[in-house]
């Protein structure tokens, strides 16, 4: 036992503190406090830890560590060497960092791999329809040289053989051409336009057609009147008739036609095939049919 560790442990023990007490005390590991009386201070991590922990004790019994430290200073002139306890924790510190820098650089290097596959994907697939459609679009050269040269625009035969030869080699006189019917033109379609809306009433013109094919579909109560229309503007009651919901009715109407619905919501109006609105609230509609013959 060193004659520093003399001094402390009898003033410890003259102020009657345990080690466990003064373990609590400087939070000193007890091993740690008994090193220092025995004077055994390569137990201790380093030299800065055995002056700090001097100080402590010193502290902690009631002496001077001023002191205390001079008294160390002068019995242990050489500093005991410090375990390399700072280096290991640079070295832990370099490696993990290293580490990490690696894995940032490995994640950001694939990222840029899978940007990289992605684009070329769609470059790939792209480029190969740009390549692909024009040659399903139009037949090739080839083809078209092979029908030109194999059938005559004229006879639709074969051009490089004689026309209308014969087995023994005579000449067989043209056959007249069959001439093509002309076709038949086709009756322009019927057609239903909203024109104008004038003082309540929606007025609809119908081209193409000699009649009018009105059609009703009832969806629930309503009023419905139907009138016909004479060229110089006249009315004339066609039908008057309350309806009820599944019920319908069928016009054919040689002129313009005049309709007064009762609910506009309770009627789906088909003229010609087309279907004309007359609104979806239970109001009030009054709708006309200008037939426009050609």
């Amino acid at each position: 036992m060193s004659d520093l560790g003399f001094i402390l442990r009898k003033t410890r023990l003259e102020k009657k503190i345990s080690l466990e007490d003064l373990q609590e005390v400087t939070k000193i590991r007890k091993r740690y406090l008994e090193a220092i009386e025995e004077g055994n201070y390569k137990v201790l991590p380093g030299s800065f830890y055995v002056r700090a922990f001097i100080k402590s004790y010193a502290e902690a019994v009631g002496l001077d560590p001023t002191e205390v430290l001079n008294m160390y200073q002068s019995t242990n002139p050489s500093p005991v060497v410090e375990k390399p306890v700072v280096e290991n924790i640079r070295k832990n510190r370099t490696s993990v960092r290293n580490t990490e820098k690696l894995s940032r650089w490995a994640s950001s290097v694939m990222f840029i791999c899978f940007i990289l596959l992605i684009f070329g994907i769609v470059y790939y697939y792209t480029y190969k329809n740009y390549k692909g459609t024009p040659a399903d679009e139009k037949p090739s050269q080839t083809q078209s040289s092979r029908i030109t040269t194999s059938t005559s625009p004229a006879t639709g035969t074969n051009a490089n053989s004689i026309p209308n030869a014969s087995s023994d080699g005579k000449v067989a006189p043209l056959s007249t051409a069959t001439s093509t019917p002309a076709p038949t033109p086709t009756p322009p379609a019927v057609q239903v336009k909203f024109s104008s809306t004038e003082k309540g009433v929606d007025n609809y013109t119908i081209i193409g057609t000699a009649n009018l094919d009105i059609q009703m579909k009832i969806t629930g109560p309503c009023w419905i009147g139907v009138d016909t229309i004479s060229e110089g503007g006249g009315k004339k009651t066609l039908s008057q008739k309350l309806y009820n919901s599944g019920d319908t009715e069928a016009f054919n109407v040689a002129g313009s036609a005049y309709l007064n619905v009762g609910a506009a919501s309770a009627l789906e109006l088909t003229v010609n095939g087309t279907v004309v609105p007359v609104g979806d609230t239970p109001n009030p509609k009054r709708v006309q049919l200008n037939l426009q013959k050609n």
